[in-house]
């Protein structure tokens, strides 16, 4: 179930609340134009200054929007184990696909930590549940000997993001465990075609949330015995991917979007929007990408109307 381009679907905002229309209308968009799954409220998400309610109330928008036409992992991690627990059984109840669950962070677990962590939520749910090593975030890189003895331990347990930025963890994770037993998924936009080389299923991107297609097209490309295009997609798409994490994620791809048409530049404090010298090497990044349409060239999905303009503060 877990391969192709996943988004990580960025949580758009109108005055400081979560702007439900426009978070159904990304999901249209996404799916017309070929994302293969999402992940709701994650880093990408800003999952850290939601509310339970509103996380809760994002993952119900995305599962009912999406209505069935492709995946969706809800974003479910914490570090307290009853916190993620709840999240994982509200995500089953509410009919998610699967559910995300990065490494707990702050309080810093041992090995033996993390894996009664994981496992207590993997015997309290039967949902399908990914694990998300991103030590970036978290202060913690999971050891691959954890990974193994949860995947061999919880059959729920079917796959992981892998963000830790080599491709040793990878390799020595599937070398393990065999590709087709267990799902790496990159959670690095500019890794995920060497991941894939070494038998990764797909990605979980920030990229996708402005450029869905190409996403989908590298991993198919990939996947359908056709490295020369995928290769040629990820050369076009690398500057892009890089110009994206020129300051903290989601603080440029809000930038981007808001740039393209796609939902407002509008972060929750502690962030706050990029800064000017930032923003010129995004914007470069974005006029210099070829596969970047304007947004007077898309239509609203389902509908002959125009997509917004945010740059100009039509339809705030």
């Amino acid at each position: 179930m877990f391969k192709g381009s996943y988004v990580a679907l960025a949580t758009p905002f109108k005055n400081g609340k979560v702007d439900s229309a426009r978070l159904k209308w990304l999901v249209d968009f996404q799916i017309e134009q070929g994302t293969e799954g999402f992940v709701p409220c994650g880093s990408t998400g800003e999952s850290a200054t939601l509310s339970h309610d509103e996380h809760k109330h994002v993952i119900e928008v995305v599962i009912k929007a999406a209505h069935g036409r492709v995946p969706v992992m809800a974003g479910a991690g914490s570090n307290s184990t009853l916190e993620a627990l709840d999240l994982v059984k509200h995500a089953a109840r509410a009919g998610a696909d699967g559910a995300l669950l990065v490494v707990p962070y702050y309080n810093k677990p041992t090995p033996a930590g993390l894996f009664e962590h994981f496992k207590q939520i993997a015997r309290a749910s039967k949902l399908p549940l990914v694990l998300y090593n991103i030590p970036g975030r978290t202060g913690i890189n999971m050891p691959v000997d954890t990974v193994v003895r949860l995947a061999l331990t919880c059959p729920t347990i079917v796959g992981i993001k892998e963000a830790s930025g080599t491709m040793d963890y990878t390799s020595e994770l599937l070398s393990r465990l065999g590709k087709d037993r267990f799902i790496v998924l990159s959670g690095d936009d500019s890794l995920t075609l060497p991941l894939l080389s070494l038998g990764a299923k797909g990605v979980i991107s920030v990229l996708a949330n402005i450029l869905p297609g190409p996403m989908a097209e590298l991993c198919a490309s990939w996947e359908n015995g056709n490295p020369e295009r995928a290769l040629g997609l990820h050369l076009e798409l690398y500057p892009l991917m890089r110009a994206l994490f020129v300051e903290t994620n989601p603080i440029p791809l809000k930038a981007a979007m808001a740039r393209l048409g796609l939902c407002r530049d509008e972060l929750r404090l502690p962030l706050v929007p990029m800064s000017a010298d930032a923003r010129k090497k995004l914007w470069a990044a974005l006029d210099a990408c070829p596969l970047i349409s304007t947004p007077s060239s898309r239509r609203k999905p389902g509908s002959s109307g125009l997509v917004p303009d945010f740059r100009r503060g039509d339809g705030r």
